[in-house]
């Protein structure tokens, strides 16, 4: 990210007019590896001008890698969006099936827990 956004962006967090984001997002053209990505890592893969995933650590803390598919043929898949302050918005919600189990949607960088689906 470059310095001079993530400045604006905590300058803006100290002033209170944002929440500080647990993730901000980057590109790649390559996926990071568990040990590349750091805590509030959001990596958007691109093939050229394509997004192909998203890779991002869970928010739960167990440390497991999460990696999105952002290609629209295959099932499931997920859209992002960042905005100017990179700020990664995630849709649908990420449910991990194994594992923690962790539920969430991720909302201009910020985790929103859901519950489980009954």
């Amino acid at each position: 990210m470059n310095a001079l956004l993530r400045t604006i962006l905590l300058f803006l967090a100290w002033l209170g007019f944002i929440q500080k984001p647990r993730y901000l997002a980057r590109y790649a053209e390559r996926h990071p590896s568990l040990a590349d990505l750091a805590d509030d890592d959001f990596v958007v893969v691109k093939s050229g001008a394509y997004p192909k995933w998203a890779c991002f650590k869970c928010p739960c803390g167990c440390g497991q890698k999460i990696a999105l598919s952002l290609q629209k043929d295959r099932r499931p898949s997920w859209f992002v969006v960042v905005d100017w302050l990179q700020r990664p918005t995630v849709s649908p919600s990420v449910h991990q099936l194994a594992g923690c189990l962790s539920h969430f949607r991720i909302k201009r960088g910020n985790v929103e827990w859901t519950g489980s689906p009954r």
